[in-house]
């Protein structure tokens, strides 16, 4: 028996511009979100969609394709196994007649019993947004806690739930997808932040798919951002340079001198840890050039919003010289960022408090170095994977230099009496 072209399928690919490819490509992005593997569809697994050879499409894939086309598949022409496909009404031969026939037919199966019929609207955009500002907040003030990246991962599900809840139309859709990328990428800073640098590469690759299917710049630019930040972190400066590449050639860094900036300041960092001092200052100079050249009235993303200021610049760029051995230079951009830094930047706070601790100890200073570490906050200094790890070197460096001093002595104190009550 001769199958039955799905007209239907071919109806809603013709109204929203797929070719068999390109649905076969965000297809599989739906379906790597959504199992964690990697679709395997090309044009031709469409193109037997099409022809009806395919009536009803394996589980994963048909909730993929309904997570593309916010429609059941029975509204796009697929028939259960089990059931037949009743004889539609007879058409008007005119070919745009039928086609708006088609997706109306569309429309009403979408509508019919058993289905969504809520309307997905920017309210619900918005709401997802004011919950993204909490993380965003939440971040600064704790960072890298399992907890802000659970909740983070959470809402980028709930982000994605409401593509399937009902209708909307493409602009929300996109929206949909950029709110979830951002969570997802707040959920890999978090475990980027906390060490947990398995769990961040996970978080990547669904941020990654993301923020393709939304189309969102900034939210791209985020995320290759993160990456490249997560590559310096664990020591391997070739991946990071690639990863921030891929942001600081985004089209938005053109457009707005801001992002160029944060990816140059980034850029800085990364040259200091492959240990290349021309590149760092060059990079931080045309950092600091870009940010002066920023207008301030700019529309920005809130997360960009929240950090990158002058400040963050300086830390940056302590970073750098900390890993070049320049440690002058680096105090010297640690009181920088410390007199401009924001109240509630209280994570950013204690990172460079603890790295202003090292650059003194480094130039020999090992009181002002202890009286210096002695004032990051107990809770910072416990439960904040990187700053707890910076300050148990902090001690080990401070007891070679002087196993037997008063400081030395003063800080084994310290981290008995002040900390313990935290762990």
């Amino acid at each position: 028996m001769e199958a039955t072209r799905n007209e239907a399928l071919e109806a809603w690919m013709d109204e929203h511009g797929y070719k068999s490819n390109s649905l076969a490509e965000a297809v599989n992005r739906a379906l790597e979100q959504l199992t964690g593997r990697a679709g395997g569809l090309d044009g031709s697994s469409v193109r037997d969609w099409k022809a009806g050879r395919v009536k009803w499409p394996k589980s994963a894939t048909r909730k993929a394709l309904e997570a593309v086309t916010g429609l059941p598949a029975t509204a796009l022409g697929f028939v259960p196994r089990g059931r037949t496909l009743s004889a539609p009404a007879a058409l008007q031969e005119d070919p745009g007649m039928k086609r708006r026939t088609l997706v109306a037919g569309i429309a009403a199966a979408a509508a019919a019993p058993g289905t969504s019929t809520r309307h997905i609207g920017m309210s619900d955009v918005e709401r997802l947004q004011r919950r993204f500002a909490e993380v965003i907040a939440s971040d600064h003030r704790y960072g890298g806690q399992v907890g802000i990246e659970q909740r983070a991962a959470a809402l980028a599900d709930e982000a994605l739930n409401l593509q399937n809840a009902g209708s909307a139309t493409q602009r929300v859709r996109s929206n949909l997808y950029a709110c979830a990328a951002s969570f997802r990428s707040s959920a890999m800073w978090a475990a980027i932040d906390g060490r947990r640098y398995s769990d961040a590469k996970t978080h990547m690759r669904e941020a990654q798919a993301l923020a393709e299917m939304s189309g969102d710049q900034a939210i791209k630019f985020r995320i290759w951002s993160h990456a490249g930040a997560m590559y310096r972190h664990i020591g391997r400066p070739g991946e990071a340079f690639a990863a921030n590449d891929v942001a600081r050639n985004l089209h938005i860094t053109r457009r707005d001198p801001m992002f160029a900036s944060l990816g140059l300041a980034r850029q800085a960092a990364i040259h200091g840890a492959a240990q290349e001092r021309a590149g760092t200052r060059r990079a931080f100079d045309q950092a600091q050039d870009a940010l002066q050249r920023a207008d301030p009235y700019d529309y920005r993303p809130v997360w960009l919003l929240a950090f990158y200021d002058e400040a963050e610049l300086h830390s940056l760029a302590l970073s750098a010289h900390l890993a070049l051995g320049d440690y002058a230079t680096a105090e010297f951009h640690a009181h920088r960022c410390l007199s401009t830094l924001r109240p509630h930047m209280r994570r950013s706070h204690a990172i460079t408090t603890t790295r202003l601790a090292h650059a003194q100890l480094a130039q020999g200073d090992l009181e002002a170095a202890t009286v210096t570490a002695m004032q990051v906050p107990a809770d910072a200094a416990t439960q904040h994977a990187r700053v707890s790890r910076m300050l148990q070197e902090f001690g080990a460096a401070l007891r070679a230099r002087a196993p037997r001093s008063s400081t030395a002595q003063t800080w084994t104190e310290h981290t008995r009496d002040a900390w313990k009550a935290t762990v």
